[in-house]
């Protein structure tokens, strides 16, 4: 009987799957982004897809389940409708921004043609 080896994961992973970019697109890992901008942007499309999936049917609901104002929900699911174009320079290629979380909900009310100059500029 042979000994089985184990296969460690990498420990960069730690277990978690990762999603990463299609092939074309060039990420640059060695930029840092803001880990707060990030997560802002993930939790607005989360709470995005509880609204449209029907798991809750209002901002004030999902508010109280969170557990945080109907306010602050309210203001940071607008990242949830930023530009495509945007979207994939702060996601993917982690271009940093010159405005703030708070400026940035902001501008996604903007049309999509406008944002990427008010964002990057």
């Amino acid at each position: 009987m042979r000994a089985r080896r184990s296969r460690r994961r990498p420990s960069s992973s730690r277990g978690r799957p990762r999603i990463l970019p299609p092939k074309e697109i060039e990420v640059a890992m060695d930029r840092g982004q803001d880990a707060r901008l990030l997560r802002a942007i993930g939790r607005a499309w989360h709470w995005r897809h509880r609204l449209e999936r029907g798991d809750v049917t209002t901002i004030a609901d999902l508010a109280r389940e969170e557990g945080i104002s109907d306010r602050y929900v309210s203001r940071v699911i607008r990242l949830a409708w930023l530009a495509p174009s945007v979207l994939e320079r702060l996601v993917l290629r982690r271009e940093p921004t010159v405005l703030s979380i708070f400026d940035l909900c902001g501008v996604a009310e903007l049309p999509w043609a406008e944002q990427p100059g008010r964002v990057f500029d």
